[in-house]
C-alpha cells in the first residue's frame, strides 16, 4: 500500500517533530512522533485507523484494546469502522466500584487485538497484554502505526506476540526526504538520522 499521503499529512499537522527529545524509554532522539495531534483532525484519524487495520484485516479478532492513552482514539476509530467491540485498560486500578483494570463487556477466551501508536521497546504493549490476559482475554497480536525499530519486535517475540506495523520510522523519514514538505532544518536532521543509521534496528 502507498502510505505517502498519510505520512505527509502527519508531518503537516505537526505529528512528527524534529529537535532534541527524551523518549518514554529514556532514550534521546532527534525525532518525536506526537500522534496525540491526530484527535483534532478527523480525516487523519480515520486514515490512520484504516491503514492500521489493513495490517491485520484477515485475522478474526473479537475485541480490540488501545494502549492508554494516545492509542485510545485510534482503537475507537477502528472499533467503529470495523464494528468490532472495544475494551479499555485503566493505567491505574480503580479503588472504588468494581475496581476493575479492564473495562467493557469481556468474555473469557475472546481474541483481543492490542492497538498502539508507536513501538520503541514494546513495554506499554506488554503491560497492556498482561492486564488483558489476567482478565481472561487471549492476546497474540498487536498493531502499531510506526515501528521505531529499536528492539520492540524482539521483546514482543520473546513473549510470543506478533507485531504488525504499518511502516517503519526509516520508511517514514525516507518518504519525507523525497517530498517538498520538509523545512530545510528538518531535512538536515532527517537526512542525518538515516545516513548515520540512527533509525535502524538495535
Amino acid at each position: 500500500m502507498n502510505y505517502k499521503p498519510l505520512m505527509l499529512m502527519l508531518y503537516k499537522i505537526g505529528a512528527v517533530k524534529f529537535g532534541d527529545f527524551t523518549l518514554k524509554s529514556g532514550e534521546q532522539s532527534k525525532i518525536y512522533i506526537d500522534l496525540r495531534q491526530i484527535v483534532s483532525y478527523p480525516d487523519v484519524l480515520k486514515a490512520v485507523g484504516e491503514a492500521m487495520w489493513q495490517q491485520v484485516s484477515g485475522e478474526p479478532f473479537e475485541v480490540i484494546c488501545g494502549v492508554p492513552y494516545t492509542a485510545l482514539p485510534i482503537a475507537t476509530c477502528i472499533s467503529l469502522q470495523q464494528n468490532i467491540p472495544m475494551v479499555m485498560r485503566r493505567k491505574e486500578k480503580k479503588e472504588h466500584g468494581t475496581k476493575q483494570t479492564i473495562e467493557g463487556n469481556i468474555k473469557t477466551g475472546q481474541r483481543c487485538l492490542i492497538v498502539e501508536d508507536i513501538i520503541t521497546s514494546g513495554a506499554s504493549i506488554l503491560e497492556t497484554a498482561d492486564d488483558l490476559e489476567v482478565a481472561g482475554l487471549k492476546v497474540r497480536d498487536a498493531v502499531v502505526l510506526i515501528n521505531r525499530e529499536q528492539g520492540g519486535v524482539h521483546n514482543l517475540r520473546q513473549r510470543h506476540y506478533n507485531l504488525h506495523a504499518t511502516f517503519t520510522l526509516k520508511e517514514f523519514l525516507n518518504t519525507l526526504l523525497h517530498s517538498e514538505e520538509l523545512s530545510e532544518e528538518d531535512r538536515m536532521i532527517a537526512s542525518h538520522l538515516i545516513h548515520e543509521g540512527e533509525v535502524n534496528a538495535s
